[in-house]
């Protein structure tokens, strides 16, 4: 079946290939974006090394949408990791040339022991953000009223996300990283998020891992299909979304 659905250059390619490095120009200024380089991530195990990404590249500019599909296991999560920065490569690099956020969606974006308020305070300080200015904004959006000022290890996964939301779209990064979040709340409070992410902010670049497919049709310009921690981008959304039906 996968033979039927790929035309002849990128059947030549499969699986999923490691290439080399496109050549560098020197003298010439590359535009400012998100870039991965031959990146290799690796753990120890009981069982010994586990090869999670082998020799993954990416390049996201400014305002360009890269969707990033795959199955369970395939190494989504360690990608988002390693674009946000909370964790290294083994081997290659990882170059943030926007201003990006946190992962959304990642469990250590805010801090369970400090309450809401002092979460806001806490990353205004670290972005160097008004904090009368950011706080307005998510109290606002996020809607979680007097349980700003209870720790958030007290709040339930639907209410951390809210204020991880808020957080995200208060402090305005130029890239957006997220993690399968854009659903968050109830449909109300969905459509909200939908307005301030994908419309308010359709100048702004965004890496979305998502199995949600008309998202990825609507949203994103190009889509990177991951298997066995290898990967191809493809400029066509729809051929990545059938080959990813495959996998």
């Amino acid at each position: 079946m996968l033979k039927s659905l790929l035309p002849a250059p990128v059947l030549r390619d499969w699986p999923f290939a490691p290439r080399p490095p496109a050549p560098v120009q020197t003298g010439v200024a590359r535009p400012r974006a998100v870039r991965m380089t031959n990146v290799v991530k690796e753990y120890e195990t009981p069982v010994g090394v586990k090869r999670v990404l082998d020799g993954v590249s990416l390049e996201v500019r400014e305002g360009e949408k890269l969707a990033v599909l795959g199955r369970n296991g395939a190494g989504k999560s360690t990608l988002v990791r390693l674009l946000g920065g909370v964790e290294t490569p083994t081997v290659g690099s990882v170059e943030r040339g926007l201003f990006m956020s946190w992962p959304l969606g990642f469990s250590g974006g805010v801090e369970n022991n400090m309450n809401g308020m002092d979460n806001i305070r806490f990353i205004c300080k670290l972005y160097n953000r008004p904090v009368d200015h950011v706080t307005a904004f998510v109290e606002d959006f996020a809607e979680l009223g007097r349980f700003l000022y209870v720790p958030v290890g007290n709040y339930s996964s639907g209410m951390r996300m809210r204020l991880a939301f808020a957080l995200t779209l208060a402090i305005d990064f130029e890239c957006f990283l997220i993690d399968e979040v854009t659903a968050v709340g109830d449909q109300r409070f969905h459509r909200k998020c939908h307005e301030e992410l994908f419309v308010k902010r359709a100048d702004r670049a965004l890496i979305m891992v998502s199995h949600d497919i008309g998202s990825i049709r609507t949203f994103c310009h190009r889509a990177m299909v991951l298997k066995g921690g290898r990967a191809r981008i493809f400029d066509d959304i729809d051929l990545a979304i059938r080959i990813y039906a495959t996998l």
